[in-house]
């Protein structure tokens, strides 16, 4: 584990994840994405495209893995859905090479009292290992398919079936040390950000 004292912000789709990062990040708190570094590890010419495309191209078919030298994720998801094996694949490629690059932001930040590492996997890979505490951003299942399909123009059934194959909201109730109720009014995010700030900035400093 880091010197440095890290809290793991994680939560479902359309919980609002980034929402409460950005309030961190408000208070001057280096915030490490890890979706920033699925798309780092798969940049245009990069190793791991490479084998993306030789893998994944021929089940594919008629439809490009690359788009104009980038991943096609839709493609991409479309044929690891429902295909575990594939998934397995993928992941064991990527997870690896995206805990590198967490590992790389982490050493190179100095001026930060603590450390966001915002994942929407923090409990499902090994990246709770990194992490001091945990910060789950939690709300109704109905909220939450609402939120996700008016932002990314799906359908409450498309959302349903990406919930689906995420770990369970109990599962990680249980596993969280803080909860964020992010089904309150958005103008009380700020206030109930800074309280955490001040108990993570006081973890940081008695670590």
């Amino acid at each position: 584990m880091s010197k440095q004292y890290i809290v793991g912000l994680t939560g479902g789709i359309g919980s609002g994840k980034s929402t409460v990062a950005d309030a961190f990040k408000q208070l001057g708190v280096r915030v490490i994405d890890a979706d920033q570094a699925s798309r780092a590890v798969v940049e245009p010419e990069s190793e791991a495209l490479n084998k993306i495309e030789a893998y994944f191209q021929p089940i594919a078919g008629e439809i490009p893995i690359i788009v104009e030298g980038k991943l096609n994720r839709s493609a991409l998801r479309t044929i690891i859905f429902n295909n575990a094996d594939k998934k397995n694949w993928l992941e064991e490629l990527l997870h690896p090479l995206i805990s590198q690059w967490i590992d790389h932001q982490i050493v190179q930040t100095t001026k930060s009292p603590y450390i966001i590492l915002e994942s929407p996997l923090l409990f499902e890979t090994e990246q709770y290992k990194k992490v001091n505490t945990s910060l789950l951003i939690d709300i109704p299942p109905e909220l939450q398919i609402q939120r996700a399909a008016r932002r990314d123009g799906a359908s409450s059934e498309q959302i349903q079936a990406i919930i689906n194959t995420q770990m369970s909201r109990q599962q990680k109730m249980e596993l969280a040390e803080y909860i964020f109720d992010n089904s309150l009014g958005i103008e009380s995010v700020d206030k109930r950000v800074l309280d955490l700030h001040r108990q993570f900035e006081s973890l940081a400093k008695s670590k």
